[in-house]
């Protein structure tokens, strides 16, 4: 089966493509393959997508190479510059995430987007994972094709090796970039496409496709495990997304970990190492029952509550925020996306301030509190706890102030100071961001 015709089955009658151009050979003959495979679909909508990076004093000539030659094969190219900070992390992971957020943010509903990493790329992924320490997730390299988004990800040249693309490009007479940066060894990949796969490759011919194959045989038994552990896991979620533990301490440790694996997979997180999942346990889940316990993965962090896991993303405190609401008439924004508070006709009853009890909104509160309806007051930590309301939730919910003293919860609770009775009022709510 020639090449093109292996693309169109690849495809499967996609009709709407957009392409991971670089200008370099791989993506340059998977864009010629595109731009052929488009005069036997005439009803096929290709666009090319080509991310600036700033790394190389080269980029802009690049830039231009790209856009001639898109240009030349009338394939609409879209440019986006990126910026990405590399700490905690390598230049390559960084400038790989940075890339995979522009393609998230430029593929459009009902288009494939399609990358051309090669054979030999994926027996570099396989290495990789092997000096990390993979388990069987990353061993499995790069599918094929898989979920991005609202939509999939196809490699079209997994099966193919750089020598063959080189072949394709010296048959059709391809230009295409050489990136000065792919000779410096002092990058994972460079040191091992340039110092140790000529060698392993030398010794055996193929040890690519033999280190594919493993790579596919790992996906295959991750897949299983999913299929396996997928009634469990859904039976230990929450309505609210969140992973009940209850039953973790019967379980044994691979069957937990497992477990983990995949509830952190299903809410965006990066695969954990093996240490990150001990710790989980040891000082998240295994922690005494009166703990508030966390850990924090990158700009997330995993917290416990009533023998549940939290996956939250990680914001600022506002426990020591006082934020004036100097007039009430008027709608009060709330910092971190929380919305607003405004007055509402359906909203809580509250007295009307006196002129020496200025309104302001904190984020904490201290000592007992006496609300309406009740006899005695309660400690306002047992007063949350009452209400099931999650500690990292207390910190982020606004508390309505008349100078120092606390007046209301909109939608929870009004205390006795703030009850309007039969005097004047006015009504608030707040109004969650959605």
């Amino acid at each position: 089966m020639s090449a093109i015709a292996q693309l169109e089955q690849q495809l499967a009658g996609q009709q709407q493509v957009l392409l991971a151009y670089s200008g370099g050979l791989d993506s340059t003959v998977l864009l010629h393959q595109l731009v052929q495979l488009r005069v036997r679909m005439p009803a096929l909508q290709l666009r090319a997508l080509h991310v600036h990076h700033g790394l190389s004093p080269f980029a802009d000539v690049w830039v231009t190479h790209c856009q001639q030659q898109c240009a030349l094969w009338q394939v609409p190219l879209c440019v986006e510059h990126v910026q990405f900070d590399t700490a905690g992390k390598g230049v390559e992971a960084a400038a790989r995430e940075a890339r995979y957020q522009v393609f998230h943010h430029h593929v459009q509903p009902g288009e494939m987007l399609l990358t051309a990493q090669h054979l030999d790329d994926q027996c570099e992924t396989l290495l990789l994972a092997l000096k990390r320490g993979s388990g069987p997730a990353g061993l499995s390299a790069m599918p094929a094709k898989m979920a991005f988004g609202p939509t999939y990800l196809l490699r079209p040249l997994l099966q193919q090796r750089r020598q063959q693309l080189e072949a394709w490009a010296a048959e059709h007479q391809l230009q295409w970039i050489e990136d000065e940066s792919n000779r410096d060894t002092r990058y994972e990949r460079n040191f091992l496409r340039q110092q140790v796969l000529p060698l392993l490759n030398t010794r055996w011919p193929h040890f690519a496709q033999a280190s594919a194959r493993s790579a596919l045989l790992c996906g295959e038994q991750e897949q299983l495990l999913d299929e396996l552990l997928a009634e469990s896991l859904a039976q230990c979620l929450q309505a609210d997304g969140a992973l009940r533990i209850d039953q973790f301490a019967a379980m044994s440790a691979a069957r937990r970990a497992a477990l983990l694996h995949r509830w952190i997979a299903s809410q965006g997180g990066k695969m954990p190492s093996r240490d990150a999942l001990q710790r989980l346990y040891d000082e998240v889940i295994a922690s005494r029952r009166d703990a508030v316990p966390r850990l924090q993965f990158g700009c997330h962090e995993i917290r416990r509550y009533r023998q549940a896991l939290y996956w939250l993303a990680v914001m600022p405190s506002l426990r020591q925020l006082i934020l004036p609401w100097p007039v009430p008439a008027q709608p009060l924004s709330l910092p971190g996306d929380l919305g607003q508070l405004i007055q509402d006709p359906h909203g809580i009853a509250l007295r009307l301030p006196r002129h020496d009890e200025p309104v302001n909104i904190r984020f904490q509160a201290q000592g007992d509190v006496h609300i309406v309806g009740r006899d005695r007051g309660r400690s306002i930590k047992k007063l949350w706890q009452e209400l099931a309301i999650p500690p990292w939730q207390r910190e982020r919910t606004p508390m309505i102030f008349y100078g120092e003293h606390l007046i209301a919860v909109p939608g929870l609770f009004v205390t006795r100071d703030g009850d309007a009775g039969q005097r004047e009022s006015w009504r608030v709510s707040w109004q969650k961001q959605c």
